[in-house]
């Protein structure tokens, strides 16, 4: 069940407006934990339901990135637009205009993590904690898995996937319907998927904009601008207390993960057996039972 929102508004961004969503009362005495989706182009659906987390009294932000979900829309913009860099100047200014800079955990998922790892690289004073949700360290680690990911997929589904990509017909059903295998295997093992990840299909299908500029067609083909992104060289750098989440079927594998898990020096992993892409839907009370306790060990520590 996921709460109803305490409270909803827009962040000026500049010209543009950043949409969030808060559950819960910020003037709490309780750390708020800011939550980030994943895409990059993706909305904040699909991870509605961490909301759950502001039950134990802590307030929970949701937010909506520039170009997708309620947030504005910018469908003519190209890739020298869309930057990482653009992403956390976005955050910067959400936790000025909440007035939380000082003192907030942040939670990412997938590229949302991605975003969180560049954010914590940069040590802001207001960072308590960090929380990287199937999140990888390198997409050229994510796509050297991807591709064993695809080759352990029935033959015929992965042969589908070669063949089109070779003959430059990523639209055809018969690869789309390949596409949707691997998604179910390692992406959101609950089909038909819960509603509030088909809100977030649906939003996407509706404006892909950034989906396609920065990431690529689909979640193993990735051609866009983030490409080459990486923070193996400058992980180590990141100083707040780090919890890492994956599941056992994760498109976000084990490989892809270690890297955080050997530079960070306050971190700690949980790997849920039973989950792909998105263990808050697939193992929801394992996954905040190890969340909240993670929140509950900063608080006390502090």
């Amino acid at each position: 069940m996921i709460p109803a929102a305490s409270s909803e508004g827009v962040a000026p961004f500049g010209e543009y407006q950043t949409w969030y969503r808060i559950t819960g009362d910020l003037s709490s005495s309780l750390t708020p934990l800011v939550v980030a989706h994943g895409g990059p182009g993706m909305t904040h659906h699909y991870v509605l339901s961490i909301a759950s987390v502001a039950e134990t009294g802590r307030p929970v932000i949701h937010y909506d990135q520039l170009g997708s979900g309620q947030s504005t829309h910018l469908t003519t913009r190209d890739e020298n637009f869309w930057t990482v860099d653009l992403f956390l100047a976005e955050l910067e200014n959400l936790l000025r205009h909440l007035g939380i800079e000082d003192n907030y955990y942040f939670l990412g998922q997938s590229w949302g993590g991605m975003l969180g790892a560049e954010h914590g690289i940069r040590q802001p004073a207001g960072l308590k904690g960090l929380i990287l949700s199937n999140s990888p360290a390198s997409m050229a680690l994510w796509l050297s898995e991807a591709a064993r990911l695809r080759a352990a997929l029935p033959a015929e589904i992965a042969d589908a996937l070669n063949r089109h990509e070779a003959a430059g017909t990523i639209e055809d059903p018969e690869y789309l319907a390949a596409t949707e295998a691997f998604y179910a295997e390692h992406v959101c093992r609950i089909v038909p998927n819960p509603p509030e990840v088909q809100w977030t299909n649906e939003a996407m299908a509706n404006d892909s904009t950034v989906y396609n500029v920065m990431n690529g067609p689909n979640e193993f083909l990735t051609i866009g601008t983030i490409k080459t992104w990486t923070v193996v060289d400058r992980v180590h750098l990141i100083t707040a207390p780090t919890l890492l989440m994956s599941g056992g079927h994760d498109e976000a594998t084990p490989a892809t993960i270690q890297p955080f898990m050997d530079a960070i020096a306050d971190v700690r992993w949980e790997i849920f057996p039973h989950s792909s892409h998105m263990p808050f839907v697939e193992e929801p009370e394992a996954y905040f039972s190890v969340l909240t306790a993670f929140l509950a060990e900063l608080d006390a520590a502090r």
